[in-house]
């Protein structure tokens, strides 16, 4: 299953997660420092919903929560 909204075509970006060491200078320490970075994925929040057509036909597809809260689909 391809996690991409049929609507607004909003699918998976990539990102990384920074693990940083050390105390802020703001706290009093001398500052933090990167040691390592890994890949990690963002998710669009996807429901599948069944969905009336424009031809008629009720169909289940998948949708992003964004889309149906500003009521681009039309729920059966």
């Amino acid at each position: 299953m391809a996690r991409i909204c049929a609507i607004t075509g909003k699918r998976p970006t990539t990102g990384s997660i920074i693990h940083r060491k050390g105390q802020t200078k703001k706290s009093g320490g001398i500052g933090t420092h990167v040691t390592k970075t890994t890949k990690r994925k963002f998710r669009p929040n996807l429901q599948r919903v069944r969905v009336r057509l424009a031809s008629g036909q009720i169909k289940r597809i998948w949708v992003s929560v964004k889309a149906l809260k500003a009521g681009l689909v039309e729920k059966a």
